[in-house]
């Protein structure tokens, strides 16, 4: 039910008898917005902006100085705008993308991790405990930089984080 709906229901109602616990079982029918679905970048961009005390407007002005390319190709070629007012006005739940640690099978634990670099934008190698970058990867991220074949190769371990 929409508040349209409540409004019309309750005009009907007998004004010389109203009775208050039917009123308040209506407006517990009433339709809440629910929390749209984002992905993990996407919230962690919002939890930023609040942090930062921003309003709407600077959440899309901002999205331009972003480096994470995944937040501008989001927002501007999936057209996500209304989804990420929708998520500051009413709520968001994170979407369960599955992120995976690629490695090389068989090398020494040093420098047999595949990193993104934060700084350098670049993938590597690395080892635990590194500094400024990724270890986990989604299927889609490792597609677009050219690693889909991680998936479907003997020398390399893809575990899916938990």
């Amino acid at each position: 039910m929409n508040k349209q709906e409540l409004i019309g229901r309750i005009k009907r109602l007998d004004e010389s008898y109203l009775k208050t616990e039917f009123v308040l079982k209506l407006i517990e029918q009433l339709d809440e917005p629910k929390p749209v679905k984002v992905p993990q970048f996407v919230a962690e961009y919002i939890e930023y902006a609040k942090n930062n005390y921003w309003d709407l407007q600077d959440l899309f002005k901002f999205i331009d100085d972003e480096e994470n390319k995944n937040l501008q190709r989001w927002f501007y070629h999936e057209c996500e705008q209304e989804t990420l007012a929708l998520a500051w006005l009413f709520g968001y739940e994170v979407e369960g993308e599955k992120r995976y640690f690629v490695k090389m099978k068989g090398i020494a634990k040093y420098k047999n991790y595949l990193v993104f670099g934060e700084i350098s934008r670049t993938w590597f190698f690395a080892s635990v405990g590194s500094n400024d970058v990724t270890f986990t990867h989604t299927s889609k991220e490792l597609e677009e930089a050219g690693f889909g074949w991680v998936f479907n190769c003997e020398g390399i371990e893809v575990e899916e984080v938990e």
